[in-house]
């Protein structure tokens, strides 16, 4: 396996932890609301399973040596094709989700250390930077679903990972022991827009955009 394994390995026990909590997932799950605001969990899963197809397209186009666009029909195309898809009986969204997830890994599968290294137009990076990306939506989405994951659960190399990501929406000039201070799963779900599980002290600032 290439340098890469870590990352890879992480994004697997995502994907399973995903399997996990939707294994008996019911229509009336489905409709429910996610904790993401205006987001069923019908939504939260249909991102994930679009996600992971856009990453697909992302390393065999990269691995041709091309680029392309991680949505070709743009953010406004990639919200209605969710909202159309989110609606989708529970286990055709389960099945959706899981094969996108396996198809995926099977993409991954035989990349070199130099194919990780191949440029991308997804957020102008290289190919290791979906790896990263598909990690943290995974984890973080888990938690949107409400089905007994919490961002309490997220490992420690997740939270120590996500706080150098999501540190550049701290206001300029303001450390993260003077915006946030309280357990680390409850600094870094305030870091990524979530409701801290505990009690966070601190000047607790508005934050700036995802980065």
């Amino acid at each position: 396996m290439t340098s890469t394994s870590p990352t890879i390995s992480r994004v697997r026990a995502a994907h399973a932890r995903i399997a996990g909590l939707l294994d008996g997932f019911t229509d009336q799950q489905a409709r429910a609301d996610s904790a993401l605001p205006g987001w069923s969990r019908g939504h939260v899963v249909t991102h994930l399973a679009e996600l992971s197809r856009a990453f697909v397209r992302q390393a065999e186009y990269a691995r041709a040596g091309r680029t392309i666009e991680i949505y070709d029909v743009g953010r406004p195309g990639r919200d209605a094709a969710i909202e159309a898809k989110a609606g989708r009986p529970a286990a055709e969204l389960r099945t959706d989700l899981l094969d996108a997830q396996a198809a995926l890994e099977l993409a991954w599968r035989d990349l070199t250390d130099a194919d990780w290294a191949r440029p991308i137009l997804y957020r102008d990076g290289v190919l290791l930077d979906t790896a990263f990306a598909k990690w943290r939506e995974t984890e973080i989405h888990a938690a949107d679903l409400d089905l007994g994951y919490r961002s309490a659960d997220w490992p420690e190399e997740l939270c120590d990972y996500l706080i150098d990501f999501l540190a550049p929406r701290l206001p300029e000039g303001v450390p993260l022991t003077v915006a946030a201070q309280g357990e680390l799963t409850d600094v870094v779900a305030w870091l990524a827009g979530r409701e801290p599980i505990g009690e966070l002290t601190g000047s607790l600032p508005e934050l700036g955009p995802w980065p």
